[in-house]
C-alpha cells in the first residue's frame, strides 16, 4: 500500500526516523510523496532517491557527522576565530561539507534536481529569515527567480538544515522587479535558514480538502521525534556560546511538545534517547539505538494502524473542521 510520509526534523536525532521507515518497509508499505524538515528533510529525500532503510542505517553508520562541523584554520584560533566567523559568515561552520554529502548520496541514485523525481515527489521546509515567511520547497523556489525543477536537492537540503549561528545561511539574490528599481544592493539578497524555525513538522503538507475523494486518498503518516536532549545543563561563557545554547534549546523544545489529538491517529511517536540535536559526536552505539528505537516505535504504531479508522479519523479531525460553517 502507498502512504504519503512526513518527517520531523531533529538535527542528529533523525537518525531515528531511518528506523522507522525500516517498520513501514517490513509492513509492505511504499512511499508515494514525501516531506520534511531539516534532518527529515535528509530522509525524505534519500527516500524519494530510492533508499532503503538499510541503506540509510548504512551510510549513517560509516559518516563521522562530526566531518560536518567544517570552518577553514585562520576560524579556528580560539574565542577570536569564531567570533570572527560568525560576524562575518553568519555562522559558526559552512554547511558545504554536509551539502556535498548529501549530493553525493543523491547522484549514487541518478538524482541531483527535483526534476530528476516524479512531479511533487519530495518537499522541503526551509525558512526565509529576511522575508519571514515559510519556504514550501522546490515550488516556492521560483519566487526568487529559480525553476522548481533544475533546483538541486542537495542545495534545498542545506537550506532546510542550517540550524542559525551554527551554520552558514544560504544566501539568495531575489529576481529584478522593476517596482523595487532603487533597491540597494544589500536589499537584493535573503536569508535562508533551518526550516524547524517555523514548521519543524509540516504534517499538513499532504491534507486534502476534497471530501468526495477520500476512498482513492493515499494516507498520510507523520514521523515525529519526541522527547528532550541529554538534560545537561548549556555551558555559557560568552555571546557565542549564548547563541549556541539558545538555538540549541529552542529546536530541542520543538521535540518535547505535545502531540495535538487530533494528530494521534496519523503520527509515529519516535523516542530519541536523551539524545540533542547538535550532538555531532554521536557514537556508532548510540546511533544503532536511535536506529532501533525508530524500528521499534513504528511497528508498534503499525500493528494498531488500520486504513478504515485512518479515513474515519481523518474526516473527523481534519475534513469537518475545514468545512464546518461559523455563522
Amino acid at each position: 500500500m502507498k502512504i504519503n510520509a512526513v518527517f520531523e526534523g531533529g538535527g542528529v536525532k533523525g537518525i531515528a526516523l531511518t528506523g522507522a521507515v525500516q517498520a513501514a518497509e517490513r509492513r509492505g508499505l511504499s512511499f508515494h510523496q514525501v516531506a520534511g524538515t531539516s534532518s527529515g528533510a535528509i530522509v525524505a529525500s534519500l527516500v524519494a532517491a530510492g533508499y532503503t532503510a538499510e541503506e540509510m542505517k548504512r551510510v549513517i553508520m560509516e559518516t563521522p557527522f562530526s566531518a560536518f562541523l567544517q570552518r577553514s584554520k585562520v576560524f579556528d584560533t580560539k574565542i577570536i576565530g569564531p567570533s570572527l566567523r560568525l560576524f562575518l559568515k553568519k555562522g559558526l561552520y559552512s554547511g558545504e561539507a554536509l551539502e556535498y554529502w548529501m549530493q553525493q548520496l543523491l547522484l549514487a541514485k541518478g538524482i541531483r534536481t527535483f526534476g530528476d523525481l516524479k512531479l511533487n515527489q519530495l518537499r522541503i521546509v526551509a525558512s526565509d529569515i529576511t522575508q519571514r515567511k515559510l519556504l514550501v520547497l522546490p515550488d516556492d523556489i521560483i519566487q526568487y527567480g529559480i525553476n522548481p525543477l533544475q533546483f538541486p536537492i542537495a542545495k534545498a537540503v542545506r537550506m532546510s538544515t542550517s540550524i542559525p549561528y551554527f551554520f552558514d545561511p544560504v544566501i539568495l539574490r531575489k529576481s529584478a522587479d522593476k517596482r523595487r528599481p532603487k533597491e540597494k544592493f544589500i536589499d537584493q539578497f535573503v536569508y535562508i535558514v533551518d526550516g524547524g524555525l517555523l514548521s519543524n513538522f509540516p504534517l499538513w503538507l499532504f491534507d486534502q480538502d476534497n471530501m468526495s475523494a477520500l476512498d482513492q486518498m493515499i494516507p498520510t503518516i507523520g514521523f515525529q521525534l519526541v522527547g528532550r536532549g541529554s538534560g545537561k545543563p548549556n555551558q555559557i561563557y560568552g555571546p557565542i556560546s549564548m547563541f549556541r545554547a539558545l538555538f540549541s534549546t529552542m529546536l530541542d523544545a520543538h521535540d518535547d511538545r505535545y502531540i495535538e489529538e487530533v494528530n494521534r491517529f496519523r503520527t509515529i511517536k519516535i523516542p530519541t534517547l536523551g539524545v540533542s540535536n547538535t550532538d555531532f559526536h554521536i557514537t556508532n552505539e548510540e546511533s544503532l539505538k536511535l536506529f532501533e528505537a525508530g524500528d521499534k516505535a513504528g511497528e508498534l504504531f503499525l500493528n494498531k494502524w488500520k486504513l478504515s479508522d485512518y479515513k474515519h479519523k481523518y474526516m473527523q479531525h481534519v475534513l469537518r473542521p475545514r468545512h464546518t460553517v461559523i455563522r
